[in-house]
């Protein structure tokens, strides 16, 4: 069973996204903020990341950057779920080592858990 560290801070869009990839076999381990999301990527050693880039304590930017300057973390797929979508933000997430950049409001919840299953199959 593939592990997805899901690091984002709205309930809501949590608890859908989650549940959607646990009918898809998915273990799901959750993050609500940056700063426990960095903690639990190291620990659970996950197949694929979810990561929003608005977040408490620690915002997904640096995270990003600290996942991908760590030897532990650096060979896993970040795929960027937010609601950031201006050019530099996406360019920067890209810059930073992100595999895709999805806006959450231009995809639906079958397109998202579509494009987590790809990736996921390239891990």
């Amino acid at each position: 069973m593939k592990k997805i560290l899901f690091i984002e801070d709205e309930a809501a869009i949590h608890k859908t996204l989650s549940d959607a990839l646990e009918k898809e076999e998915y273990e799901i381990i959750s993050a609500l903020d940056g700063e426990i999301g960095l903690r639990l990527a190291k620990e659970k050693a996950p197949d694929l990341i979810l990561l929003d880039l608005v977040l408490p304590k620690i915002d997904g930017f640096e995270v990003l950057k600290s996942l991908k300057a760590n030897t532990e973390t650096e060979r896993i797929p970040v795929i960027v779920l937010t609601n950031l979508e201006q050019m530099e933000d996406i360019q920067k997430a890209i810059d930073l080592g992100a595999r895709t950049y999805l806006v959450k409001s231009n995809y639906d919840l079958k397109e998202v858990v579509d494009k987590i299953k790809k990736a996921t199959e390239e891990v």
